[in-house]
């Protein structure tokens, strides 16, 4: 009898999705990714950083850059050709698990552009771009979870469009967050068993940044809360999500084929070495959650995580900790609004230089011409 991964283990005694949090075209052309998900991965997460990583490391998309520019496209078209292509690659390799599943995991997720986070008319019609460009089933359009974002969210998941709202760092927005999935789905028409949509919670973000003030207030009171504030939050909005998806209005959904909108952890890699390398994983194991994991954190926990439910244990503490850091001077709400605006900023600029990488490679290739 063949053994059981750790992250097949996760989902069948545990309830909780993993995910990959990388892509890339020689993962796809070498049956890298087919390897990850015979080993338990059951979707996938891109942003334009990972893309930027992609595209810029070596030579895998040169020859359909160098088509898609003799066909006439500018850099930034050429660019959506690259993504769009390891998108459907990626669905296509995913979509037996979301068979499987019967639509609940198999996603792939490709984020709109970056620059557009604050304009929610440009949001809605990119996001809508996207979903008809690739017309799969299993694609999960990444909408960031701005307040300019909520109303385009809303619009495509009443137009049956699945979402991924990403870049959430506060239970506050992802309590807007949620409410705007619910609203779409009200204003949808028919069965809402093709409608899907997961929240991303960005978690390791807000332990750096917490963890820097908590050193810069330097009281023993506040560095005993070091490394506690992303997991705390995270529980917290978990306890959200068990009532949300409850009662009488909720029900009224889920008559109609509604599916909850799962929490998705991310930015789960642990960023301070200090810190044990699957923090991010061990203790945020719940039922009907999803975690994205880069390859590194995904191989760590494969090689010593613990498949143990710990995300509804503790909320009690998980609060206390969160009143604890308010006592000691720490602003959560200013540190998740620095953090959104990073976010955004810092996937525009991994765009930006990656099509400047692009404008340069195509200036190379007219000259040779």
């Amino acid at each position: 009898m063949t053994a059981t991964t750790r992250l097949q283990d996760l989902y069948a005694r545990c309830g909780q999705s993993p995910w990959l949090d990388n892509i890339r075209r020689g993962w796809i052309t070498g049956g890298d990714l087919n390897d990850w998900v015979q080993q338990g991965v059951r979707g996938l997460t891109s942003n334009p950083s990972i893309f930027q990583k992609a595209i810029a490391a070596g030579a895998d998309y040169d020859d359909e850059f160098r088509s898609a520019i003799a066909d006439g496209l500018d850099v930034e078209s050429s660019y959506w050709r690259l993504v769009t292509s390891d998108i459907a690659a990626a669905a296509a390799i995913l979509r037996p698990v979301y068979d499987r599943s019967g639509g609940l995991d198999g996603f792939v997720s490709v984020e709109v552009a970056p620059n557009l986070a604050r304009d929610a008319a440009a949001t809605e019609a990119a996001a809508r771009d996207l979903h008809e460009r690739l017309a799969v089933p299993n694609l999960y359009v990444k909408i960031p979870g701005t307040a300019e974002g909520l109303e385009p969210i809303s619009t495509m998941i009443s137009e049956g469009r699945s979402i991924n709202v990403t870049l959430i760092f506060s239970v506050d927005r992802y309590l807007e967050v949620a409410e705007a999935y619910i609203s779409g789905l009200e204003q949808a028409q028919g069965d809402l068993s093709g409608v899907s949509s997961v929240a991303s919670f960005f978690v390791s973000r807000i332990d750096t940044e917490v963890d820097r003030r908590l050193d810069a207030i330097g009281t023993p009171e506040a560095l005993d809360l070091r490394g506690r504030a992303a997991v705390a939050c995270a529980k917290v909005a978990y306890s959200h999500f068990q009532r949300i998806y409850t009662g009488p209005r909720w029900e009224a959904l889920t008559a109609r084929g509604a599916r909850p909108q799962r929490l998705l952890w991310a930015s789960t890699s642990t960023k301070n070495p200090a810190y044990p390398d699957t923090l991010y994983v061990d203790g945020l194991i719940g039922p009907d959650t999803v975690n994205t994991l880069p390859d590194a954190t995904l191989e760590a926990f494969e090689d010593h995580g613990s498949v143990e439910p710990t995300l509804a244990a503790g909320l009690d503490d998980a609060i206390d900790v969160l009143e604890r850091l308010a006592a000691v001077g720490v602003d959560l709400d200013s540190v998740t609004a620095q953090l959104e605006d990073e976010g955004v900023a810092a996937f525009t600029k991994s765009f930006d230089e990656l099509l400047g990488v692009l404008s340069d490679k195509a200036d190379e290739l007219q000259a040779a011409s």
